[in-house]
C-alpha cells in the first residue's frame, strides 16, 4: 500500500443547499467527510448531479459552504475572506474538464502559464518566457508552445498547458474535475501517466472528480463515492464496493486500458 505523507486537508460535515425559490431548495452536499494526505489521490466519484463537482468548487471556494468546516494544516479556513483567502488560494489549484473555457483566447501559452504567478507578484515579465519553458518541459511539451496559442493545439495539449498552469504555484493539492473525461481514451492514459509522475516529483495531493469508477479505481488510492449529494461509501478498492449504487456505477465501465471493457469480478454483481 502506498505511504502518504502528512494530514493535508480535511472536510468536515460539509453542507451545501442551493436556494431554488419558491421554498424550494437542493441538497448538493450533506456532511460530508473527506481527508487528504500529501501525495495521496483522493477520488470523488459519482453520476451528474451527485454532488462531486459541488464539492470541489466548495474546496476551491468558488462556492461557499451552508455549514461544516475546511481544516488546513490543522487551521480551521472555513471563515477566510479578503487577502488571507486570496494567498490561500495559491495552496489549491483546479484543472477543469474543458481547459479552453479558463483560457484568455487571446493570450499566448507563456502569458497563460505564467498568469498566475504575476497575480501574486511572484515573477518579473523578463522571466515570464524562460518560466513557461520550463513549466512546459515539465508537462512533456515542446518549449516552442510558449508563443502560441491554445486554440491552435489538440485537447490533450491544451490539459496539460492547464496542468503546468495549475503546477505554477507548487500547490499543495490540486483538484482535478473531470480533467479527462473529455479526451479520447490513448489521450486519458497519457495524461493520467503525467499527473502520476508530476505526484511523484512533487508529493502533490490530488482530488480527482469523475463519474467512471473503474478509472477512478485505476488511479486513485482512495475513492469516494456519491450519490445525492451524500457519501455511499468509501473504499480503496473497487472490489471492496458493497453500496448497491457502487455496484450500479461498476455495471457497465469503460476503461482506459487498451481501450476495452474491463472484466470485473463476478462477486461484484452478486
Amino acid at each position: 500500500m502506498k505511504n502518504y505523507g502528512e494530514e493535508i486537508l480535511q472536510m468536515v460535515d460539509i453542507c451545501k443547499v442551493f436556494d431554488l425559490g419558491d421554498g424550494k431548495k437542493l441538497h448538493a452536499a450533506e456532511n460530508v467527510n473527506v481527508t487528504i494526505h500529501k501525495g495521496e489521490t483522493v477520488g470523488i466519484v459519482g453520476e451528474s448531479g451527485s454532488g462531486k463537482s459541488t464539492l470541489a468548487k466548495m474546496l476551491t471556494r468558488l462556492y461557499s459552504m451552508t455549514s461544516g468546516k475546511i481544516i488546513f494544516h490543522g487551521k480551521d479556513i472555513t471563515d477566510l475572506k479578503g487577502e488571507a483567502l486570496r494567498q490561500h488560494r495559491k495552496s489549491i489549484q483546479m484543472v477543469f474538464q474543458d481547459p479552453s473555457t479558463a483560457f484568455n483566447p487571446k493570450q499566448r501559452v507563456k502569458e497563460i502559464i505564467c498568469e498566475p504567478l504575476e497575480n501574486f507578484g511572484m515573477i518579473d515579465k523578463k522571466d515570464v518566457e524562460a518560466k513557461a519553458k520550463e513549466m512546459l518541459r515539465l508537462v512533456d511539451l515542446p518549449e516552442d508552445f510558449a508563443d502560441r496559442y491554445p486554440n491552435n493545439m489538440s485537447g490533450g495539449q491544451r490539459q496539460r498547458i492547464a496542468i503546468a498552469r495549475a503546477l505554477v504555484l507548487e500547490p499543495e493539492i490540486i483538484v482535478c474535475d473531470e480533467a479527462t473525461s473529455a479526451l479520447d481514451v490513448s489521450v486519458q492514459k497519457t495524461v493520467l501517466d503525467l499527473l502520476v509522475r508530476l505526484q511523484k516529483e512533487t508529493h502533490v495531493a490530488y482530488m480527482f472528480i469523475c463519474h467512471d469508477l473503474a478509472l477512478a479505481n485505476s488511479f486513485c488510492d482512495n475513492i469516494v463515492i456519491m450519490q445525492h449529494g451524500k457519501v455511499v461509501e468509501k473504499i480503496h478498492d473497487l472490489r471492496e464496493a458493497k453500496d448497491p449504487y457502487s455496484k450500479k456505477l461498476l455495471a457497465s465501465v469503460f476503461t482506459i486500458e487498451e481501450g476495452k471493457n474491463k472484466v470485473l469480478p463476478d462477486e461484484l454483481f452478486n
